[in-house]
């Protein structure tokens, strides 16, 4: 692997005019966003912001400083994606700077929609959502009654460029090129740095792979879906369509959005088709019998038992559990139960 310089303060110099921030998101396992500083001859470009806290805010600025700039110099943002781990900070940074803000379409519609959905709607449709899969009573209670105030992160920072993938981004002096990768996000781009490694490693430039390819773990594949639109989509097949489009890119190294950066990109994007095979494998088996997309959640293996599972958490299973069997449906290796309220699912 190329050597990184630390520059203390969880500031890192990767060569060729690329450097990061660890910035922190406060209360969760991950830890951190890598957010990354990318030099062009208009001023200093980064790639994701970090989640939208003061601390994460005053760690920001502190890095752009011991990386040798400020956030009223930065020229752009580009967004991987729309989470706010990301995306958080974007507008502040656009406020102190005069930078545009890039993420792909399908992703700036989500923002769109966030900043236009009322928290009540949002609970609406998310109780709707869950009685459909199956929740107990006693988890949807909470939210018939949480109906007022404005949720944290409703208010994300509205794009004002298109990231169009196959293109160049507008970054003179450097060749960083759009690459859709959806699943994690409908609108989830990774960024090929289309130059030679700076240690000459081989391969094929660098990938800033934001969630789609991590080191040590696998992201989160759930449904996104508007609630006024009926496209049935298949977020885990997008997913793993997306990470062999990746492997076969080959780059010489990848630098994520969260963990550390590293080589070997095409080894484990094997690694997670055949995680992702296994567990479809796995989820196949338990629909001996009928289940409820709530009930599949519960049987399936997490990092923990269901039972320490904390509710918020719990939403985000079923939503993977979905993802799950809407794939399954696809690949003709399950079935809805006709007549069935809520609707169950069995292998076939």
């Amino acid at each position: 692997m190329a050597q990184v310089y630390d520059h203390g303060g969880g500031v890192y110099d990767h060569g060729g005019g690329v450097r990061s921030v660890q910035v922190p998101i406060p209360d969760n396992p991950l830890g951190h966003t890598l957010v990354y500083v990318v030099e062009t001859d208009r001023g200093p470009v980064l790639v994701d912001t970090g989640w939208d806290d003061p601390d994460s805010w005053d760690t920001l600025a502190e890095g752009l400083t011991a990386c040798g700039t400020g956030v009223g110099e930065i020229h752009g943002v580009v967004i991987t994606h729309h989470h706010p781990d990301h995306h958080g900070l974007s507008g502040r940074v656009r406020e102190a700077s005069g930078a545009w803000i890039a993420m792909h379409a399908a992703d700036s519609a989500i923002v769109r929609r966030t900043r236009e959905t009322r928290a009540e709607r949002w609970f609406t449709y998310m109780t709707a959502k869950l009685e459909a899969a199956g929740a107990p009573e006693e988890h949807v209670a909470p939210l018939r009654t949480a109906r007022r105030g404005r949720l944290p992160g409703f208010s994300p920072a509205l794009p004002d460029r298109e990231i169009v993938p196959g293109e160049l981004l507008d970054l003179p002096g450097r060749r960083l090129r759009a690459i859709w990768t959806p699943g994690h996000t409908p609108g989830h781009v990774c960024l090929h740095l289309e130059e030679e490694h700076p240690a000459e490693l081989p391969g094929h430039g660098r990938l800033f792979s934001g969630d789609h390819l991590l080191p040590e773990i696998t992201p989160h594949i759930g449904l996104y879906e508007d609630p006024d639109d009926a496209t049935v989509t298949d977020p885990l097949g997008d997913y793993l369509d997306s990470l062999e489009r990746i492997g076969r890119l080959a780059p010489a190294e990848v630098l994520p959005a969260h963990q550390h950066v590293f080589t070997d990109a095409s080894a484990r994007v094997e690694e997670l088709l055949a995680h992702h095979e296994e567990r479809l494998t796995d989820l196949r088996s338990l629909l001996a019998e009928p289940l409820t997309p709530w009930q599949l959640a519960e049987r399936m293996e997490w990092n923990r038992p269901w039972e320490q599972i904390p509710y918020g958490s719990r939403n985000i299973a079923v939503s993977e559990a979905e993802a799950h069997l809407r794939r399954l449906v696809k690949l003709g290796r399950a079935e809805a139960v006709p007549g069935s309220e809520p609707v169950t699912y069995v292998a076939v």
